[in-house]
């Protein structure tokens, strides 16, 4: 535990921030398993899901947590199971 003032709020800083990013990340992983499943259930449900992932895989770049190269590999990934499903 540090013992400089500074040290402590970057502490409790860094805590708030994490708790930040896991709930982008929640998001994110919540937004692609149901947009798998909705695949599954039909072109309609899926094109929802689809712009939902999309967004989502977008904010999470803005915020830091995913790359902005392996969110364009995902949303072309994303891309390419819609275009199957048609």
């Amino acid at each position: 535990m540090p013992n400089i003032k500074s040290a402590k709020k970057r502490v409790k800083v860094i805590a708030t921030k994490t708790l930040q990013n896991q709930m982008v990340k929640s998001q994110l992983k919540t937004a692609i398993k149901k947009f798998e499943a909705a695949l599954t259930a039909g072109k309609d449900d899926a094109s929802v899901a689809y712009a939902n992932v999309v967004k989502k895989t977008d904010q999470a770049v803005a915020k830091g947590i995913l790359h902005k190269n392996t969110a364009a590999r995902r949303k072309s990934q994303y891309a390419t199971m819609m275009n199957k499903l048609a």
